[in-house]
């Protein structure tokens, strides 16, 4: 990593409850949003004064917490990851964090399942942190629950440097880049990859 690239990366501090939330997620052997990536969320999410938001990949709470950093004082996360495990460490991160209880709605499921049921245009930010090879559903569902100003994340949008490379062919990396692809061709979407973390994809929905 560049002088720069690291002086960006982490130009912001983080809190104690997020460097503890981000040790649990190494004991877990889960790899939770970079430290940048984490600050551009927070970032992402007072742009728009996030009231209600959605996280795809709970983890152990390091991009939960991003989120409520940004997020209006009585906004709401709903957090869905499949394994229980993950939520229980996210649960003790928010604590850690001040968080009242009643703002985080986790939700134990396959994010496939549980995306469907939830309402059209009536979230601000939709964050996309999950298994790689469903990312592209993901994304369609996030465009189907963000109202018109809300703002799409993804991250491991640069996967480990690989997406910028064309000879990188494992599916994972395919999946991302036809991801990336997709969105910035989305006419529905204002895009802009951010190289922080393992890379952040954003974009803004637009009005038709």
């Amino acid at each position: 990593m560049s002088n720069s690239r690291s002086y960006a990366e982490f130009f912001v501090p983080e809190s104690e409850a997020a460097s503890a939330a981000r040790a649990r997620a190494a004991d877990l052997g889960c790899t939770p949003v970079g430290a940048g990536a984490a600050t551009a969320l927070t970032f992402l999410a007072a742009a728009v004064t996030a009231r209600t938001a959605v996280e795809i990949g709970t983890g152990a709470g390091v991009s939960g917490l991003a989120l409520f950093a940004g997020m209006a004082e009585d906004g709401i996360l709903t957090s869905i990851d499949i394994e229980a495990e993950n939520q229980r460490a996210a649960k003790q991160a928010f604590t850690e964090g001040g968080i009242a209880p009643g703002r985080a709605r986790l939700i134990n499921g396959r994010a496939l399942e549980v995306l469907p049921r939830l309402t059209d245009a009536a979230y601000d930010l939709v964050l996309v942190d999950a298994a790689k090879n469903e990312y592209d559903q993901y994304v369609d569902e996030a465009i189907r629950l963000l109202r018109v100003g809300g703002i799409l994340a993804i991250d491991n949008a640069l996967w480990h440097d690989k997406v910028a490379d064309p000879t990188q062919r494992d599916a994972d990396t395919v999946v991302l880049r036809e991801v990336g692809r997709t969105v910035r061709e989305d006419e529905r979407l204002v895009p802009v990859m951010i190289p922080l973390g393992d890379g952040l994809l954003a974009a803004v929905k637009k009005g038709l």
